[in-house]
This record gives C-alpha cells, sequence and structure tokens, in this order.
C-alpha cells in the first residue's frame, strides 16, 4: 500500500468518523459546524493525542487508560482561537470530542 492509499483511508475514516460524531450530536448542534471544521477538530484531537504522551502511556490492569476529555477541549478550543478559527463553547466541542471517542470504542468492539 502507497502513501497515496493511506491518505485515502485516512479520508475515508474522517469521513466516517464525521458522520458518526453528527449521528451522535444533540439535534440542535447537528447543523451548527461545517465539515471543515470536524476535519479541523478531529486533526486536533489527533495532535493532542500524539503531543500529550497519551499515546505512550501504559494501559492499567483491565487495559484501559484514563483520557481527561476536558483537557482536549481545552487543547481544541486554545488551538482554534490561536488559529483564528473562532471561539468555541466547550460544552459543545465536549459532544464532539465524546462522539470521536464513542466512534474510535465502536471500531474496537468490532
Amino acid at each position: 500500500m502507497g502513501l497515496e492509499d493511506d491518505f485515502l483511508k485516512n479520508d475515508l475514516d474522517d469521513e466516517k468518523t464525521i458522520e458518526y460524531i453528527k449521528n451522535y450530536l444533540p439535534q440542535e448542534l447537528k447543523e451548527k459546524f461545517s465539515d471543515d471544521e470536524f476535519y479541523y477538530f478531529l486533526d486536533l484531537i489527533d495532535e493532542y493525542y500524539s503531543e500529550s504522551g497519551i499515546l505512550d502511556v501504559q494501559p492499567d490492569g483491565d487495559g484501559y487508560i484514563e483520557i481527561d476529555l476536558g483537557k482536549i477541549v481545552d487543547y481544541i478550543i486554545k488551538e482554534a482561537h490561536k488559529d483564528e478559527m473562532g471561539d468555541y463553547d466547550p460544552d459543545e466541542i465536549l459532544f464532539i470530542v465524546q462522539g470521536e471517542m464513542e466512534y474510535t470504542e465502536s471500531l474496537e468492539d468490532e
């Protein structure tokens, strides 16, 4: 599989993730964000995971890693403000972060 195939697979994964998140969101938030914003949020979530060291943490005895969703939300809000993407409501961003996590967990159940 070449690099181009990897990018196409990642794009398809992101599309599925965004579709899942949209279905996860409360009705009043479903149309609030553009697809570009969802892609941006997913990029920031990935960036947080890679920069925070969370990917290097050893799971506990039950195989779980404690992830503080509030820290991810804070990171997205801070970066979005810095990148002049806008100022977002932490409660709304939390739904997106939870949706992304639910999607990831649903893949592990398959």
